[in-house]
């Protein structure tokens, strides 16, 4: 009888492991690549601020590549549409370091020379 009461035990603790192990699968998006150029004011040097921005940017999720560029004022981004947008992008940036040191925008002018269907898509 007690066996009976053992094998039971372990077959029903067997089960309800193996029941855990079923996650529902996520479904998974393709890549959806953009690039977002920024400007971002109020960086004082190479090694703080912009390596700082650079790293933070970096582990942000949906954010592919982040090369900040300080003598420039600088961010290129590329990033997953499917998980951020250009907005989350300058609102997390303009967020580092407790809101009060950066401000970032979208630079429009990295058109400049170049035909006026390449600013017009944009601004879009």
């Amino acid at each position: 009888m007690k066996s009976k009461k053992i094998l039971f035990s372990v077959a029903f603790a067997f089960f309800i492991l193996l029941g855990c192990k079923n996650e529902a699968k996520k479904e998974t998006l393709a890549v959806n690549k953009q690039n977002i150029s920024l400007v971002i004011s109020g960086m004082t040097c190479e090694i703080g601020c912009a390596k700082t921005i650079q790293s933070k940017l970096s582990k942000k999720e949906g954010v592919l590549n982040a090369n900040v560029i300080f003598k420039d004022s600088v961010a290129n981004v590329e990033f997953d549409k499917n998980k951020t947008s250009k907005k989350d992008l300058i609102a997390f940036v303009d967020g580092i370091a407790g809101g009060e040191l950066y401000k970032a925008s979208e630079n429009l002018k990295s058109c400049e020379g170049k035909n006026k269907a390449c600013c017009a898509a944009k601004t879009k």
